[in-house]
C-alpha cells in the first residue's frame, strides 16, 4: 500500500475526528460528511474526551496528556491535595482481604464513598493515557464490591494516580 492515502474517523456520540494523510482527502471527507449530516467544522483538535491533544508539526510529534481530567477528578472526589508519586505502587503495599470493611459500622462509612467511581475514572485514566497505572487500577478494582478505606485512601488516589497529573 505504499504511496495509498488513507482517511481515519473516529466517532464519539455526536464528535467526530477526522485524521489523513492528504490534505484533498480530507476535505473531500468533510465535505461528504457535511453534504449527508448536519455538521460544524471546528478545526484542528486540541482537546476531546478528555483528553488533551498536543502537536508540535515542527518535530513531527503528537502527544495526549490527561492532566486537566486527573485534576477535575481529585477536586471531585476532594483530593486534589494528595502528594504525587512517580511509581503507581511501591514496594511495601499491601492489597488484601483483610483490609475490607468487618464491621457494619465500616460497611455503612464505606457505602458512603464512591469508590467504585473513583476506580473507573482511574481505569479510564488508564485505558487513554496512563499505561504505568494498569496494576493499581487493577487491584483495586478486585475490591469494589468490600472497599476499605485503606484502599480508597491512602493507594489509588492519595497517592498513586497524583503522578499522572504531572505527565505530557
Amino acid at each position: 500500500m505504499s504511496g495509498s492515502n488513507f482517511a481515519i474517523l473516529v466517532l464519539y456520540v455526536d464528535d467526530i475526528l477526522l485524521a489523513s494523510n492528504s490534505l484533498d482527502m480530507l476535505h473531500e471527507s468533510k465535505r461528504l460528511l457535511s453534504s449527508n449530516f448536519d455538521m460544524k467544522d471546528l478545526g484542528e483538535a486540541s482537546y476531546v474526551i478528555g483528553i488533551e491533544i498536543h502537536r508540535n508539526r515542527a518535530s513531527g510529534t503528537l502527544g495526549l496528556s490527561q492532566k486537566a481530567y486527573i485534576n477535575r477528578v481529585l477536586t471531585r472526589y476532594n483530593m486534589q491535595h494528595c502528594s504525587p508519586s512517580v511509581a503507581p505502587v511501591v514496594k511495601g503495599d499491601v492489597f488484601g482481604t483483610f483490609q475490607c470493611p468487618k464491621t457494619e459500622v465500616e460497611k455503612e462509612q464505606m457505602r458512603l464513598i464512591p469508590y467504585a467511581s473513583v476506580v473507573g475514572c482511574i481505569m479510564y485514566a488508564n485505558v487513554c493515557t496512563c499505561p504505568d497505572i494498569v496494576y493499581i487500577a487493577g487491584m483495586l478494582g478486585r475490591y469494589c464490591h468490600t472497599p476499605s478505606r485503606r484502599n480508597r485512601i491512602g493507594c489509588p488516589v492519595g497517592r498513586k494516580v497524583p503522578g499522572a497529573r504531572y505527565r505530557e
